[in-house]
């Protein structure tokens, strides 16, 4: 049996492992291996994205279209049981959106060792 406290240390060493992959330009090999087949990703008030493969279509899509990345920070993380709130700081272009520099805070749910739920928060 897991106890809660070897739950959160998973979950510590798998959000390290997926901020330096995020942060060396390699988002997509985080998603392709800590986020489940069922995941469900969801941007502020639009509908949920359902399913590994629509969302690794729309990541795809979404980096495929950065002209310019100029920063990329964690800010703060907090863990609860089976679930990781952080808060990051982006600077870059996007060739649809232009310039866009916020802060963004994401509420990943996990089970199973893969994230099964995220929803990010932002400014438009």
């Amino acid at each position: 049996m897991t106890t809660n406290l070897e739950t959160t240390v998973d979950l510590k060493a798998a959000f390290e492992d997926i901020k330096n992959l995020v942060l060396s330009g390699k988002a997509m090999e985080a998603f392709e291996k800590y986020y489940g087949n069922d995941v469900v990703m969801q941007e502020n008030e639009h509908p949920p994205t359902i399913g590994k493969d629509a969302n690794r279509q729309r990541e795809e899509e979404f980096f495929s279209k950065i002209v310019e990345f100029r920063a990329g920070e964690l800010k703060n993380v907090a863990f609860g049981e089976n679930v990781i709130i952080s808060e990051w700081f982006y600077d870059y272009t996007h060739q649809d959106w232009g310039k866009r520099t916020y802060h963004q805070v994401s509420v990943q749910q996990w089970r199973d060792g893969k994230v099964f739920h995220e929803r990010f928060y932002y400014g438009a």
